[in-house]
């Protein structure tokens, strides 16, 4: 079976943590991955060589790889260069995801200049675009990715309105490569209705890696009964 058909119709877990936060950390990375495998996950998205390595000490799933990588002279930070792709072919993950948005790039080039160099270099490799738009997922498509995915929707100055289910929707309509929905899938009944529409596959992070953010919810909750509670008294 190959890496498409294991993740067809299934659920991925991105398991990632910026340095600013609680799990942050390879170890931690890789027992996230291995709680999600307990949980019926069918593939993990990880970020960095390090915690890849850690995850495939723990789980034989699929793996989407990306590296993130700022630069001051430009927005685009998913496997934004040659090298980070390169680092990750070397690591031998399954799919290599890219920013594919049309926002400059750290080399200057176009998406397409910069991919057909990429594909030129690793024929045989799996790639994922991560897209805002429906233009860009087509521009990715005809520039010859394997994948789309809407995982930079409203991440963009010119995305902000953009619903991901409405987008995901479009995708498709219009491309004939697999479409994974990601971004803001943060509930089962999301992940089950996009699978419905024909997404091939459905990312999720934050509802299940970041603690902190699930918590948030709960806490707001808890904050708007309480404003609620003040707001009913009779002050005399």
């Amino acid at each position: 079976m190959d890496v498409l058909e294991k993740i067809n119709k299934a659920l991925i877990v991105s398991c990632q943590a910026l340095e600013d936060e609680p799990l942050h950390g390879s170890r931690m990375m890789s027992k996230m991955a291995l709680a999600a495998e307990q949980g019926g996950a069918s593939g993990i998205r990880a970020n960095t060589v390090q915690d890849i390595q850690a995850i495939k000490k723990e789980v034989d799933l699929p793996i989407i790889g990306i590296i993130k990588k700022d630069f001051t002279d430009s927005d685009v930070f998913i496997t934004p260069t040659i090298d980070e792709v390169d680092a990750l072919y070397r690591e031998g993950v399954d799919i290599i995801a890219l920013d594919a948005t049309s926002q400059k790039r750290p080399d200057g080039k176009s998406f397409k200049a910069f991919f057909s160099e990429v594909k030129a270099t690793y024929p045989d490799q799996l790639f994922m675009a991560d897209i805002s738009t429906l233009e860009e997922a087509i521009h990715a498509e005809e520039a010859g990715v394997d994948i789309v995915a809407s995982t930079l929707a409203g991440y963009t100055p010119y995305s902000k309105d953009t619903v991901p289910m409405n987008l995901v929707t479009e995708l498709l309509e219009h491309l004939s490569i697999p479409v994974i929905a990601e971004g803001n899938f943060d509930s089962p009944e999301k992940v089950k209705k996009a699978l419905q529409l024909g997404a091939h596959a459905v990312v999720v992070g934050s509802a299940i890696t970041r603690p902190q953010c699930i918590t948030e919810k709960f806490s707001q909750a808890v904050l708007e009964l309480d404003n609620q509670s003040t707001e009913g008294k009779v002050i005399e």
